[in-house]
Order: C-alpha cells, then sequence, then structure tokens
C-alpha cells in the first residue's frame, strides 16, 4: 500500500581539541604573583564569560528549535497516519469481497497488516472498545492492555490528536475512530515522544560537551597568552622596585612583545633617563654648593674667631665677613639659576623689540664701571628684510649680556672700550660682548664655560666662584643656542649668545 522511509537523526561531530605548551615564566613573590594572577583571571573572564553566556544561549535556543522541530514532526506523522486511513476507507477495496469496504473492522485490520512502523511507533486497533489487534513491533509497554488508555481511547469520537503520560514517559497519540452499520472501531497509533526526544538530548550533550572542552582549551591557551602578554609588565615592576636614587641607569627591554607594551617601555626608560638627569643635577648642586661655600664659610668662621681674640680687628674683619656673604648670596643665586637651566620654565619666551633690548642693555652696562661703551647693531647685509624683533626671554638674556659686561669690566681698566653688538644673519641672532682685555686663551676657552671653573687672571686674583659664563651658556642652550667665544679686534675677548629663530 504505501512504503515509509524510517524517520532517524543522525549527527557527525568532529572533536575540537588542542594542545599546548609552555609556561607563563613568572618566578615571582606573593605579591606579584597574586597581582598577575589577578589580571589574568580578570582578562580571562571579560573574555570567556560573555563567550560563555552566548554559548548557554544558544545551546538552549538549539534545544528549543529541535525539541519544536521533533514534535512537529512526530504530529505530522501521526496527521499522515489518518490521512491515509481515510483515504484507504475512501478508495480502498476489500480484497475479501471485491467491494468496498462495509465494516470498521476489516478496514482497520488491512491498514494495520499493510503498515510498517518506525523506531519508538506501534499501533493497535479496536471494535466496539476492545483492542483486537497491533501491529508486529515490539514496543517498549503495550498501551493496549492499559484500561486506563483504552477508556480515553474509547471516548474520542472523532479524530483526535494529543499527550498521555504513560509509565514510559510522555506519548503522542492519534485516534481516529470509523464507524460503519455494521460496527464501529478506531485506529490509535502511537509515538514514544520522550524516546524522540532522546536523540535530541543526547545530541545537545554531545554538543555541549565539545563546547565545554573547547571552553576549557581556550581558557588554557588564554591563560598562558595572557601570562606571556603581562610578563614585559611583571619586568616594569622588577625594575621600578630595584630602581632607587643611587641607581637610575636600569632600562626595561620590552622590544617584540607588542606595540603598545614597547611604546610603555620606552615612556618608562625615559621617564628614568629624566629621574637621573634631575637626581644628577640636585647631585651637583649639593657637591658645588658644598665645596664652594666652604671656603667663605671658613672664611666667616675665622673672622669670627679672630674677633673674639682680639677685638681690635672687628672692624676690618666686619668688611671681609660682609664681602664674603654677598659673595656666597651670589653664588647661591648662581647655583640655583643653573640647576633650574634644564627645566622647562626656565625661560619664558615672547617677541622682543631688539632696538628697546639695545637701550636696556646699554643703559644697565654703564652702570658697571667706568669704561667706555658702545653699542653696535648691524643688519644683515643678505637680505632686504628688516629685523626688528626676536622671540626670546627679554630678562635672561639681559642677564646673560650683563654676565659678559661684567666679567669684561674686571678683564679691563678705567676708559678701555666694551663694545656690544647685535646683528642677525639669516635665522640667527647674535648677541656679543667684546672688550680690549687680555682676551681668553684658546685652549681655556672650552673650558672657562664649566661650572666653578676660572680663567687664569680671576683665578690669580681670586675674583669670581666660575659660575658666569657657565650661567650664561646655559641661557644661550636654553634658547636652543650656543655661546662662542673668540678673538675680538679690540684686542680683548669677544664672546657671543648665538640664538636662532
Amino acid at each position: 500500500m504505501k512504503a515509509k522511509s524510517s524517520r532517524s537523526t543522525e549527527l557527525r561531530s568532529n572533536g575540537l581539541g588542542s594542545n599546548g605548551h609552555g609556561s607563563s615564566g613568572y618566578e615571582s613573590t606573593g605579591f606579584r604573583s597574586t597581582v598577575l594572577k589577578s589580571t589574568r583571571v580578570r582578562i580571562l573572564a571579560w573574555v570567556l564569560v560573555p563567550v560563555v553566556m552566548v554559548l548557554v544561549l544558544t545551546l538552549a535556543t538549539s534545544w528549543t528549535m529541535l525539541i519544536t522541530d521533533k514534535q512537529a514532526e512526530i504530529d505530522d506523522h501521526l496527521s499522515r497516519e489518518a490521512t491515509e486511513l481515510a483515504l484507504l476507507a475512501t478508495e480502498g477495496i476489500d480484497p475479501v469481497t471485491s467491494k468496498p469496504f462495509a465494516s470498521a473492522e476489516s478496514l482497520l485490520n488491512l491498514y494495520i497488516s499493510r503498515t510498517m512502523t518506525d523506531n519508538n511507533e506501534t499501533m493497535f486497533i479496536v471494535v466496539d472498545g476492545q483492542p483486537v489487534a497491533r501491529t508486529s513491533d515490539n514496543p517498549v509497554t503495550r498501551l493496549d492492555r492499559d484500561n486506563e488508555f483504552l477508556t480515553l481511547v474509547n471516548t474520542k469520537t472523532t479524530t483526535t490528536l494529543s499527550s498521555y503520560e504513560s509509565e514510559v514517559g510522555t506519548i503522542r497519540y492519534i485516534v481516529v475512530p470509523v464507524v460503519t452499520d455494521l460496527d464501529s472501531g478506531a485506529l490509535v497509533g502511537i509515538i514514544f515522544q520522550d524516546l524522540e526526544f532522546q536523540a535530541v538530548r543526547d545530541m545537545i550533550a554531545r554538543l555541549a560537551l565539545i563546547v565545554l572542552l573547547a571552553l576549557l582549551s581556550a581558557a588554557a591557551l588564554g591563560w598562558i597568552v595572557a601570562g606571556r602578554v603581562l610578563r614585559p609588565i611583571s619586568h616594569l615592576r622588577d625594575a621600578a622596585h630595584q630602581i632607587n636614587e643611587s641607581d637610575l641607569n636600569r632600562t626595561i627591554d620590552a622590544a617584540g612583545s607588542g606595540t603598545e607594551l614597547e611604546e610603555l617601555a620606552q615612556e618608562f626608560n625615559s621617564m628614568l633617563s629624566r629621574l637621573q638627569e634631575s637626581f644628577e643635577i640636585q647631585r651637583q648642586f649639593v657637591d658645588d654648593a658644598g665645596h664652594e661655600l666652604r671656603t667663605p664659610l671658613t672664611v666667616i668662621s675665622g673672622h669670627f674667631d679672630l674677633i673674639e681674640s682680639d677685638p681690635s680687628q672687628r672692624d676690618a674683619s666686619m668688611l671681609i665677613i660682609r664681602d664674603e656673604l654677598e659673595r656666597m648670596s651670589r653664588m647661591v643665586r648662581d647655583l640655583q639659576a643653573l640647576t633650574r637651566s634644564n627645566q622647562a620654565d626656565f625661560i619664558k619666551v615672547a617677541q622682543c623689540n631688539l632696538s628697546d633690548l639695545a637701550d636696556a642693555l646699554l643703559v644697565k652696562a654703564s652702570a658697571l664701571g667706568d669704561r667706555e661703551f658702545s653699542l653696535a647693531q648691524v643688519d644683515n647685509k643678505d637680505s632686504s628684510e628688516q629685523v626688528t624683533s626676536w622671540v626670546l626671554d627679554e630678562q635672561r638674556i639681559i642677564q646673560a649680556v650683563l654676565q659678559l659686561v661684567s666679567n669684561a669690566v674686571s678683564h679691563t681698566t678705567q676708559g678701555q672700550e666694551i663694545r656690544i653688538t647685535i646683528s642677525h644673519k639669516a635665522d640667527q641672532l647674535e648677541i656679543a660682548v667684546e672688550d680690549a682685555g687680555s682676551g681668553i686663551p684658546l685652549e681655556a676657552r672650552d673650558r672657562v664655560t664649566k661650572r666653578f671653573s676660572r680663567g687664569s687672571e680671576a683665578a690669580r686674583k681670586g675674583e669670581g666662584a666660575g659660575l658666569g659664563l657657565a650661567l650664561v651658556s646655559a641661557i644661550a642652550t636654553a634658547h636652543g643656542g650656543e655661546l662662542a667665544i673668540t678673538d675680538s679686534d679690540l684686542g680683548g675677548a669677544r664672546v657671543a649668545l648665538l640664538l636662532p629663530a
């Protein structure tokens, strides 16, 4: 009468596996280990928790969809049984009488004898309320012997599709009543729904196992990768822990660990360099101050002792003490200025009118000694554009030039000429101080710009602390320029500030 294909669901799954080796490389103290493990756990949590939530939602959705599809498949199959029975009753011929079916029993017996049930499916027929035949399958339970179920079936007068809780779980059944003039009966088709759903459960369970193994593999791999990513940060911490004010020369090597970590290591190394420079400046200031202030303090202490032993020396000693205190104050101010010369706020540049600067320099320089002061402003002959202003720190430039003038005064005698020159060439401004003194020997020109270094004449006279030219050089450097020492056509030294645009 008909051919039915067996309903089956096949699931093929490929196992997902991973292997790996390696260690996190941490040989750490308890604190570091705790911090890094916590960071690794948080990284994994932020990655895996959303993934787990999505996978759980996916599994739940898949379960619901598969169960719904299976339920629809069961109902569709049972409905086809009813349709095929109706078709047989309408168009079929009783093989015994060679006429249309006259009784329900003969119709139902023929139908059930030709039907091959699928797995988890069974059928039986009832005639006049009693089961008279069933299919040849071997069901897990005989519902044709279940009086409660038979009573339920006998109450159905129309085709009914419903569920029933049996001793082996939920079943899905259909009752198709057949009524003739001779008798009445019904076809009962049954599918063990829970057994059908078991295949779906097994598939979801296998899928969940695969997902769990994949998550565990991903977590293990993520743990190792996070450890390797965090290793340079561990090195940063180790280096920071070992650094102190006496050792700032350590550097962090994070090459190949990723752009962000490399940049972090570079910034860290740059910070260490700045700290080292600051500590060196501080140490140099303390050393220089201690070294240079020791002499005037010794002189002052000696004269106080002299006053105690010989009060008649009081007036002469007080003059010397006052002079040493003034020298100490000047020295401390210069040291402070030199210490700040590497800081960003050492100079505060602004547009400066060169004519006003020249007038201020001449007026203030004239008060430093009885010399013949002159001022020359030279324009750039190679350019038709006249430069009237420059970007610089006017106060610092005046401080530097007056220091040069003061040096020139100390190396000249009354009436000798001291010349201040302001000129520009291309993109460079030159402010020079020239004198008619003894000049600075070529071999001493590099040395005299160092701290506490004095020329031979100044050292012989015991003048100054050797900080003047060092401070002038620092001011030029802060402007991005330099200090140049040459010979002057006046016969002495020419010291110039070369300031770029």
